[in-house]
């Protein structure tokens, strides 16, 4: 799609809007850091650590970067956007630094770190002048992180595989664990002592379970197997992850 034909170009700039000038930045940048602020609130309602301020950075420095190059372009028809792979290289650095290992062993800040880079690309798209594009790229990013964690949640709590965290009051109640799972129809893919907790006087152990007994499979959630896990009595805690 040339920008000059986008139906959203002509409507709020007119026709004969492909050239950069004063307005169509203007424009640029204040819909960049709208779109980006619009995100970003969603994240920072969540508790992320990337929020409002960091996407609107990230989208701004892509348009700012994706405009620099246009005009680079037509002053030396250079044809190489090197300003806008810098912006994606560095976004790329920043969302691997916003990314962590939690002390339950699980890598957290996967999707902060995606949206970032996706923020990033938006920002690109409407620096190049592509407003509709870059419009319905914003909604479906808003749908996936609005929209789309309760049906991962449901999908993942009927799941035939899960993992939990797990504290037990004594490391020797670990076999009638085990034993406890057999018995229930579950089936350990994998346990290991949390490394977060070593020395420091606790059981405690990441396991890995898959439910093999068909009426498991069928009507119980992972919450209410770990529910039922959780009355035993040398079980001092016990949570998905």
């Amino acid at each position: 799609m040339n920008a000059v034909n986008d139906p959203i170009v002509r409507l709020l700039l007119g026709n004969g809007s492909g050239e950069i000038g004063f307005w169509s930045v203007l424009v640029r940048i204040l819909c960049s850091a709208l779109l980006a602020a619009v995100i970003g609130t969603e994240r920072s309602s969540k508790r992320h650590s990337a929020g409002l301020r960091t996407f609107m950075l990230v989208s701004l420095a892509g348009t700012i970067a994706m405009m620099a190059d246009l005009w680079l372009f037509e002053m030396t028809k250079s044809g190489l956007f090197l300003l806008s792979v810098a912006a994606v290289i560095s976004t790329t650095m920043i969302a691997t630094n916003s990314l962590f290992i939690s002390s339950r062993n699980q890598i957290k800040g996967l999707t902060t770190s995606a949206g970032l880079l996706v923020s990033c690309l938006l920002g690109l798209s409407l620096g190049a002048g592509f407003y509709t594009l870059t419009a319905a790229a914003a909604a479906a990013m808003l749908f996936c992180l609005s929209a789309l964690p309760k049906l991962e949640v449901a999908l993942k709590d009927h799941s035939n595989h899960f993992e939990v965290h797990l504290e037990l009051t004594s490391s020797q109640r670990l076999k009638e664990f085990v034993a406890t799972i057999r018995e229930l129809g579950l089936k350990i893919d994998d346990i290991e002592t949390n490394p977060a907790y070593i020395n420091s006087g606790l059981s405690v152990y990441s396991v890995a379970i898959s439910v093999t007994r068909k009426e498991l499979k069928k009507f119980k959630t992972h919450r209410e197997i770990i529910d039922a896990l959780a009355t035993l009595e040398y079980v001092s805690h016990i949570e998905e992850i």
